[in-house]
């Protein structure tokens, strides 16, 4: 009886879930690579070198420094909040445990919050942060995460930092221009686009 209704909640719950993607990822990523950073010191030290090296490879102008401090936040910090707030499902079943109360914390756009936040606190000079959505017309797809870039630089031409999509707080990264699964758009012009849609429909607020 339990097994059948955590089976009906999980269905109720894939339809009605807003916010991320809730769809099994087709792969664990492109670009620079995401061992499972759970499994020992050595992994995740070898991906922080692999991001600081996806960061500087960003121009000329990035600072080494940055870049590995930015890699080490974004590899290291999303294990922690995963275990704050117990995810230890893969995303699509967390984001099921969120909508119904079992979780409060773990959807992508918390994973998002918490590391604009952790990597804007670090006042870099020589990066860029900026705050993206995918799917933003169909919100039952949404998904947010951040990308990083070299100053000036268009946010397509930016490093993708996002500790949702594999699970567990596990970092997957990829240059925008190549992600196999989402395209990018700023938070900014998805705002801009819902404020015009509200105004078109008569809708307030």
């Amino acid at each position: 009886m339990r097994a059948a209704t955590f089976a009906a909640a999980l269905g109720l719950g894939l339809v009605a879930l807003a916010g991320c993607d809730t769809a099994v990822p087709r792969v664990a990523t492109a670009g620079a690579s995401a061992p499972d950073t759970r499994t020992s010191e050595a992994a995740r030290s070898a991906q922080i070198a692999e991001v600081t090296r996806a960061l500087m490879a960003l121009g000329p102008g990035v600072d080494p420094a940055e870049a590995a401090r930015a890699a080490e936040i974004a590899v290291r910090e999303p294990l922690d909040w995963a275990r704050e707030w117990q995810v230890v499902d893969p995303p699509f079943l967390h984001n099921v445990k969120v909508v119904h109360g079992l979780r409060e914390k773990g959807v992508c756009q918390d994973f998002a919050d918490a590391l604009e936040i952790a990597l804007h606190a670090e006042g870099f000079g020589t990066l860029e942060l900026h705050r993206a959505i995918a799917n933003a017309r169909n919100p039952k797809l949404e998904h947010a995460t951040v990308i990083v870039t070299a100053p000036g630089q268009a946010m397509q031409e930016g490093l993708i930092l996002d500790p949702w999509r594999i699970g567990q707080g596990r970092l997957w990264v990829g240059r925008v221009t190549e992600d196999p699964r989402y395209s990018w758009e700023s938070r900014a012009s998805v705002r801009a686009w819902h404020k015009a849609w509200k105004a078109r429909a008569g809708v307030d607020g």
